[in-house]
């Protein structure tokens, strides 16, 4: 395809972009992988009708406002980056399109109060427990809200754990086998803090000291991902300054986290920062491939046999490529017997902000995952990032089947522990 995009142009697609949309030779491949495909059988919901959508709008042929209904409902899930026989790397499209179409794009007044609230609560655990207690004090009268804050107010959870500071330095047990410094996150400090607990005295009994910088921050993938990217840029210059240089790895336990700190090259691009923030990325790993590649120390036996279904998350399984180590983590548990899930590579409705802003596709996603899930006999579901294991358990309990459902990490805690 050849193509007559402007890229010398100030705040025109860069020479990536332009890449990514020659490389789509419209196979088809990816359309079995694309979980809004799959749901609607529409091509421009599909990734190569999305890449033709993109294509003709940065000529000039289409405009952003009749282009964005179908960008919008992209999940960002990667899948179609893994099925695509081409390597088309559709994530170098459709982020710096998402960012270049939102300083073009018109919103709602109801769409734009909503993504205030995302961008001035989710990174901050602090203000989002108080958006979270207000919210419960509004929920009763949602009916007369748009349905774009109705959604926001159906996914918030009816309690909150207590608060659990992390320490700035967690030490090895025994002899020390590696120097980490790990990413906090965000949603998950207020929704699920035991699992940084759990990873952290994961670690240590595998011989890892883990420093916990006191001054790092949201990893900006959330506003990344939504075309905020000048917004994004201000958190990841503030973990490019936090983390230390000295340690073996960056690790998170978060999925999108670990896949929006990959990306931080992308991110700045063409910018004086583009080096550190490419040497930085390169650092980053997920928490499980660093303990798989590390070895682990033998688990003890679970008290009772537990027959586990394993989730994979889109921005592991997809952006980052790690689908065995978390599996291989787990295997090595006695008395687990790990299952697999039917159609394990679409995405569960997630998708970051997903569930906010397409609550209807979200639905079918959460559900269809959930009635996968249940398909296996498994008695629990390990995952390895926070949104999915909110949406998963959400539509388990609406199915009236709410199966326990952890963080791969808090899984091989409990052994630990046993």
């Amino acid at each position: 395809m050849r193509h007559t995009i402007p890229v010398d142009q100030i705040g025109a697609p860069g020479p990536a972009m332009v890449r990514a949309i020659e490389a789509c030779v419209h196979c088809g491949f990816c359309l079995p992988a694309c979980p809004t495909y799959r749901l609607m059988g529409e091509e421009m919901d599909s990734p190569r009708g999305r890449i033709l959508l993109m294509k003709e709008t940065l000529e000039g042929e289409l405009r952003i406002d009749e282009a964005m209904p179908f960008i919008d409902r992209c999940l960002g899930c990667l899948g179609c980056v893994t099925a695509c026989p081409s390597g088309v790397a559709y994530g170098e499209l459709v982020t710096p399109f998402q960012a270049y179409a939102e300083a073009r794009r018109t919103r709602s007044l109801a769409s734009r109060m909503q993504r205030l609230l995302v961008r001035e609560t989710l990174p901050y655990p602090g203000r989002f427990r108080w958006a979270a207690q207000l919210g419960k004090l509004v929920r009763p009268f949602s009916r007369w809200l748009p349905h774009e804050l109705r959604s926001m107010l159906s996914l918030l959870p009816k309690r909150l754990p207590a608060a659990r500071p992390l320490p700035a330095l967690y030490p090895a047990a025994g002899q020390r086998r590696a120097r980490v410094a790990l990413l906090a996150g965000c949603i998950q400090q207020a929704l699920a803090p035991e699992i940084n607990w759990a990873t952290l005295r994961v670690l240590s009994k595998n011989g890892v000291e883990v420093v916990i910088p006191s001054n790092q921050g949201c990893c900006g993938a959330l506003l990344m991902h939504s075309g905020e990217d000048e917004r994004a840029r201000r958190f990841a210059r503030r973990n490019l300054d936090a983390f230390p240089k000295d340690v073996d790895a960056v690790l998170t336990n978060a999925a999108g986290c670990g896949s929006g700190m990959r990306d931080y090259g992308l991110l700045f691009k063409g910018l004086p920062e583009q080096a550190a923030a490419e040497a930085f990325a390169q650092r980053v790993k997920d928490v499980s491939a660093f303990l798989d590649e590390l070895g682990i120390q033998p688990p003890a036996p679970l008290p009772q046999s537990l027959k586990l279904a394993y989730h994979d998350a889109c921005h592991l399984a997809h952006a980052q490529g790690v689908t065995q180590a978390p599996r291989h983590l787990l295997a090595s548990i006695p008395n687990l017997t790990l299952v697999e899930i039917p159609d394990a590579e679409l995405c569960c409705g997630s998708a970051g902000v997903y569930n906010i802003e397409q609550p209807e596709i979200a639905q079918r996603l959460g559900r269809r995952k959930a009635e996968s899930i249940l398909q296996t006999g498994a008695e629990a579901v390990a995952a390895g990032n926070i949104g999915c294991l909110v949406q998963i358990r959400a539509h388990l309990e609406r199915l009236a089947q709410p199966l326990p459902v952890y963080h791969t990490f808090e899984i091989l805690d409990r052994a630990y522990r046993a």
